[in-house]
C-alpha cells in the first residue's frame, strides 16, 4: 500500500508541476497576443482550467503525502526544507494565477521578457526539491 500512495504522490506532483511550469507560457503568449480578441480570450480560458487543474491535483498530492507522514512516519530536517520550497512554488503558481485574472480582466501584464525570466524561477526551486527528497541530507 505504502508503494501505491507514494506513487499516487508523485503522479500528482508532476501533473501540478507541469501546471506551474506550463501557466506562465501562457501568461507570455497573453503579453505577446498582438490585440488580437479572439487569441486572447482563448489563452484566458486556457490558463484558467489549467489553473483549476493545478489546484485540483496540488490538493490531491498534499492529501496523499499527509497520509504517508501520518500514516508511515515519515520525516526529518529534509522533510521541513522540502516543505518550505513547495510552498515558495505555490506562492508562486498563485501569483501566475493572479497574473491571469489581471489579464483577463483587461489589465497589463509585465513584459514578455521578465514573463520568460520568472517562468525559470519553477526549475529552480523544483531541483533542491528534488535532491532534498532522494538524499534526504538532514
Amino acid at each position: 500500500m505504502y508503494f501505491l500512495i507514494k506513487s499516487l504522490h508523485l503522479l500528482f506532483v508532476v501533473a501540478w508541476m507541469s501546471a506551474v511550469f506550463y501557466l506562465p507560457r501562457i501568461l507570455v503568449n497573453l503579453a505577446e497576443d498582438g490585440g488580437q480578441p479572439a487569441v486572447r480570450d482563448r489563452l484566458v480560458l486556457m490558463g484558467r482550467r489549467l489553473y483549476r487543474f493545478g489546484h485540483t491535483v496540488f490538493g490531491l498530492a498534499v492529501l496523499l503525502g499527509l497520509g504517508l507522514w501520518l500514516h508511515y512516519g515519515i520525516g526529518g530536517g529534509w522533510l521541513h526544507a522540502k516543505l518550505a520550497l513547495v510552498v515558495v512554488l505555490l506562492a508562486y503558481f498563485i501569483w501566475t494565477g493572479v497574473m491571469l485574472k489581471r489579464a483577463a480582466a483587461g489589465g497589463a501584464l509585465p513584459s514578455s521578457k521578465r514573463l520568460r525570466l520568472v517562468n525559470e524561477l519553477p526549475v529552480l526551486l523544483l531541483l533542491p526539491v528534488i535532491w532534498l527528497v532522494l538524499a534526504k541530507p538532514f
